[in-house]
């Protein structure tokens, strides 16, 4: 709400805008968040809380765009679960993988899901919007 009611949104949403990255932007937003702090509910709480005011701005006003933002923002939550993340040591300890075997597996893997999770919520937004 003070990113909308000091009109920062707006700006940030049209500078956000003319870099072109549309439906990655939500995408890129939690993947960082969930790469440095680890938990992906803060990832989606985080790029909610900072997109929900500039939606207008950044050309996301139909529900389907709405919708695909949504889904680019989970996408984002998966990529790079490592150590800093719960899961990673569930994942790791409940099949009794080493740390380095987890980083291989694990860490590649969701990397590989996020990505490819992006590339079609990306091909879905070229099509529908």
């Amino acid at each position: 709400m003070v990113l909308r009611n000091s009109g920062i949104a707006d700006v940030l949403g049209d500078s956000l805008a003319e870099m072109k990255i549309g439906i990655f932007l939500p995408f890129l937003i939690a993947a960082a968040i969930k790469s440095a702090q680890g938990s992906s509910t803060v990832a989606l709480i985080t790029t909610a809380s900072l997109l929900a005011p500039m939606m207008a701005s950044l050309g996301f006003e139909s529900d389907i765009a709405k919708a695909l933002v949504v889904l680019a923002t989970g996408a984002g939550s998966l990529v790079v679960s490592h150590a800093n993340d719960s899961m990673f040591w569930i994942f790791t300890q409940m099949t009794g993988m080493e740390v380095k075997t987890g980083y291989r597996v694990h860490t590649q893997g969701t990397f590989y899901l996020g990505i490819s999770a992006a590339l079609v919520i990306w091909v879905i937004s070229l099509i529908a919007l």
